[in-house]
């Protein structure tokens, strides 16, 4: 038997699930919808977690984008097209994508690129390349950047 909650019970529910982690509104109405609740209840709920600011778009885009960007290696590209998958408005968007400083970026990207140059063991330098912008362009480093990088670490 499937439970069935109150609006005060899924309520609190949802508080703590938004207190646990940055939560995007898609991910919220998913859950509610996953405990069955009704549209009006949705709405309403959705409607008090913004009020007590247990749900906000840009400090969960941000939190995003800094995090993917530190932890994952993820290039701007991979970013915004994660960010536009979870309906995150094209404002809060570029909002999230300047909390990626240019140096870093930049910084991190060339430690990317040559920590997978070493772990290519391909000989054929244009088989070498396709394996280095295929892993770069996967995640999400824009085009002109991987194809200038390329040709540089590999003549």
């Amino acid at each position: 038997m499937i439970k069935g909650y109150t609006v005060q019970e899924a309520t609190h529910k949802l508080e703590q699930f938004c207190a646990y982690q940055e939560r995007c509104h898609k991910e919220v109405e998913e859950k509610l919808r996953g405990m069955r609740m009704i549209p009006q209840a949705i709405d309403q709920i959705i409607v008090h977690l913004i009020d007590q600011n247990y749900l906000n778009e840009e400090r969960f885009a941000q939190s995003f984008a800094r995090g993917k960007f530190n932890i994952k290696k993820w290039g701007k590209n991979r970013i915004m097209h994660e960010l536009k998958a979870r309906h995150i408005s094209p404002y809060n968007i570029k909002t999230a994508l300047k909390e990626i400083e240019d140096t870093d970026y930049l910084k991190t990207f060339n430690e990317l690129s040559q920590k997978r140059l070493a772990q290519i063991s391909e000989k054929n330098p244009q088989k070498k390349r396709k394996k280095l912008a295929d892993y770069l362009l996967y995640r999400g480093w824009e085009h002109q950047l991987v194809y200038d990088k390329i040709y540089e670490l590999i003549p």
